[in-house]
């Protein structure tokens, strides 16, 4: 089968990083009529934008769309084609939350309505370098179902990034992404070899040699799963647990650089350990570029449990193959920041928007989320969670390798509490009028 990936038919938002700045915007739609929704995939069909012409006029403001399970059963897809989907994407994020550790806090009795609910259907993803451009961009997906009887919106999330890209917490955001096979676009790492298409789009073979197909096969060739979750940050907590840890503003920082694994900058402990370069930090040709197990096997720059350490070990000494593990991940920032040096929760909502997109939900968000995340055993640090972003109770830990005697960080609380989200399928552009040409 050739690989070489069809990009007129793969959604922008699947492949194409995110202009900076950008404004965003997500939009949950409800079908309340199956002729109706069909139409609906008939009309976003035509507002779409693809992963192909990266060089036009519309190429840094686009719409893309995804539907969920219960959106594909709305539509009247059959009970074959609905079967050929992964269980994990049938099951839901709802029924999934344990796994995930989307417990006590973060548990889906508390979360936003509608999120994890059978009413979202349909989302809409809109992005955009500035509020001008995106609204125009709204405009024409609004006028897809504003005017339709049978499609509701029922809920909204307006997102933005800054110009210097940092998200709620003040790290830099969205540096590493994978270079994909046949995607003519580089990876952000240039140690990293390009990984096989079939790891994020549907109807190519895979790490394994896996293609993943569905029932017809043009429902899911050139799509991709979508995980959506809406992560508030308790960005107050996160800095009085860095003061209270610290000595002095300088230790806040070094500490807030290990947990991470990055310098609030952006710059990579791994290239310079003992102080921030934010040159470095703004540099895409540089901010990526290293590996951990020649230089850094102890993790004495990079600790072990750090974020990026644990969601990319890149070519660290660990439990299992890390390239079947990798993702395309997006964040972007919902709330107002709060202002520096503010240690006080101001009771505003503030956070991230995550995005996952891959061909496999169980081996790539789920395994990270579950094992790499929220549990240490695979690089040998039992129980330990992920410092930023584990599903700690208040007695997390987190460990400082250091000689002669490394640091141990107790009663780390959960800094990041899970707000909804939902499990969707991105389709192509071939599946989208394949689903308004649906008769039954």
């Amino acid at each position: 089968m050739n690989s070489l990936l069809e990009l007129d038919d793969i959604q922008s938002g699947v492949l194409r990083p995110r202009p900076a700045p950008y404004v965003a915007t997500y939009i949950a739609l409800r079908i309340d009529d199956r002729i109706a929704g069909r139409e609906l995939m008939s009309r976003v069909s035509k507002v779409v934008t693809s992963a192909a012409n990266p060089n036009s006029p519309l190429a840094d403001t686009w719409v893309s769309v995804a539907v969920t399970y219960q959106g594909l059963k709305a539509l009247g897809v059959p009970q074959v084609s609905l079967d050929s989907f992964s269980w994990e994407f049938r099951q839901g994020m709802a029924a999934r939350a344990r796994e995930l550790g989307d417990v006590g806090s973060s548990s889906p009795e508390h979360w936003e309505e509608p999120l994890g609910t059978p009413d979202v259907h349909v989302v809409l993803v809109a992005v955009s370098p500035d509020e001008a451009q995106l609204e125009a961009s709204l405009a024409r997906a609004r006028n897809t179902y504003q005017q339709m009887k049978g499609i509701k919106a029922i809920w909204r999330q307006n997102c933005h990034a800054l110009p210097n890209e940092k998200e709620p917490f003040g790290y830099r955001d969205g540096i590493s992404h994978p270079a994909i096979e046949g995607s003519g676009i580089p990876g952000s790492n240039p140690r990293e070899e390009p990984l096989r298409a079939g790891e994020f789009v549907l109807g190519y073979p895979d790490e394994l040699g896996g293609i993943q197909k569905t029932e017809p096969e043009v429902l899911g060739r050139n799509g991709t799963y979508v995980v959506f979750r809406k992560l508030h940050q308790r960005v107050a907590e996160f800095r009085r647990y860095l003061k209270s840890n610290s000595n002095s503003p300088d230790d806040e920082e070094l500490l807030a650089a290990k947990m991470m694994g990055r310098w609030r900058s952006g710059a990579p402990l791994a290239l310079c350990p003992f102080h921030d370069d934010p040159e470095l930090g703004v540099d895409p040709l540089r901010n990526n570029d290293f590996l951990f197990k020649a230089d850094d096997p102890s993790g004495l720059k990079t600790p072990g449990g750090s974020h990026i350490r644990r969601t990319n070990p890149r070519d660290a000494s660990i439990a299992g193959v890390a390239r079947i593990h990798r993702m395309i991940r997006r964040g972007t920032a919902y709330g107002p920041l709060l202002p520096e040096g503010v240690i006080d929760d101001d009771g505003a909502d503030r956070g991230l928007m995550f995005a996952f997109v891959g061909a496999h939900i169980g081996r790539q968000f789920e395994f990270v989320q579950s094992q790499w995340i929220n549990d240490g055993v695979f690089f040998g640090a039992g129980s330990d969670k992920d410092p930023i972003i584990g599903s700690s109770d208040g007695a997390g830990s987190f460990t400082v390798p250091r000689k002669p005697v490394r640091k141990r960080c107790q009663g780390i609380p959960q800094f990041v509490v899970t707000r909804g989200g939902e499990y969707c399928f991105m389709p192509g552009l071939k599946a989208l009028r394949w689903l308004a040409d649906l008769q039954t």
